[in-house]
């Protein structure tokens, strides 16, 4: 009897042991499992602290570039960035859109800096000198030279680069507004209209002119391009935020032009306008041809040019080159400091 007894103790202490054995080698596992939910949270948190940024875009060559090149070779997220992306058709609409609160930051082409200029957004990053604009005419429509414009119905799109170039066009030959039919239209609706052959000119912008052009071949003549009047004009293109915002987040704004400059190296060589124009491609639901097409609309820089450019007062002229030719078309009242809504402090940082 107490050899069984004896034998029942021995089962159960070694069934105990084996037990706590089982147990032990659980909670050995367990800081290994730890460590990998550790991880897992680690990167979501680390996802999470990634600042986002709404940015206002146009779709176009000239407009997405840079942004669109930070975005996918991972520059934005390597500053801390997160983007996200959502297409105008024009500047002024993406600046009441910050305004309104939907937008942080934007890209605006030559146009839309009269608001700028008048305070309603900074500017936090120069991105290229444009040539994206043009006028046009039909001759089916009797429109064979800038002259023809007289007495012609003639789309453009109010307060951007598409009046400012048409009033250059028109003053070249001694014509104001006065002398033609102006008729107010987004750039978008301008391919439609010169099809339908309901206006006789206008003045659009790339990848607009491509669609025009390529439906209606010799019967369409572009008469100017930015390039036209490159000895009298400056046409930069930017990206702008509200005031406030540039106060609030100096350092999210420099950041991100970090990513722009990144951006800049790369897509600014030829080699790479390929791979650059695929990603706009992608963006804008197009071709990759198509985009290639505007890789011509700009006069792309990178961060070196661009900073050296900023040193030795090159881009502060293009400003006030511009804001000389806004207030002689009459689109600004007074003069202002350029230093006033262009922030060269982001672009230098950034540069650091």
């Amino acid at each position: 009897m107490k050899k069984k007894l004896l034998a029942m103790v021995l089962a159960a202490a070694t069934a105990m042991t084996m037990l706590a054995g089982c147990g032990g080698g659980g909670e050995k596992e367990a800081p290994e499992e730890k460590k990998e939910a550790s991880a897992e949270a680690g990167k979501e948190e680390e996802k999470k602290e990634l600042d986002k940024v709404k940015v206002a875009y146009m779709p176009n060559y000239a407009s997405l570039w840079v942004v669109k090149t930070a975005q996918e070779k991972g520059y934005f997220e390597e500053e801390g960035i997160e983007v996200e992306l959502t297409k105008f058709d024009d500047g002024p609409t993406e600046i009441a859109a910050m305004e309104g609160g939907s937008m942080d930051v934007a890209y605006i082409g030559p146009g839309a800096h009269t608001l700028a200029i008048q305070g309603n957004v900074d500017v936090f990053c120069f991105q290229q000198l444009g040539d994206a604009d043009c006028v046009m005419g039909l001759k089916s429509k009797g429109v064979n030279s800038l002259e023809d414009l007289k007495g012609k119905k003639v789309a453009y799109a109010s307060g951007t680069s598409s009046e400012t170039i048409l009033l250059r066009a028109l003053e070249s030959v001694g014509l104001t507004m006065d002398d033609i039919e102006p008729y107010n239209m987004e750039v978008t609706n301008m391919p439609s209209a010169m099809i339908s052959g309901s206006i006789d000119a206008c003045a659009p912008w790339s990848p607009n002119t491509k669609v025009i052009t390529d439906e209606l071949g010799d019967d369409v003549e572009i008469f100017v391009t930015n390039t036209d009047f490159s000895d009298i004009a400056a046409d930069p293109a930017s990206w702008v935020c509200m005031p406030e915002y540039a106060e609030k987040n100096k350092d999210l704004l420099v950041r991100f032009t970090k990513a722009l400059y990144k951006a800049m190296d790369f897509g600014a060589k030829e080699e790479n306008y390929e791979e650059v124009a695929g990603y706009v491609a992608d963006e804008t639901k197009t071709d990759v041809e198509t985009a290639l097409g505007q890789t011509t609309d700009g006069a792309w820089l990178t961060s070196e040019e661009l900073l050296k450019q900023v040193e030795d007062g090159s881009v502060k002229g293009y400003y006030e080159i511009q804001q000389e030719n806004f207030i002689s078309a009459g689109k600004v009242e007074t003069e202002v400091p350029v230093e006033d809504y262009v922030l060269f402090d982001i672009m230098e940082e950034a540069g650091k």
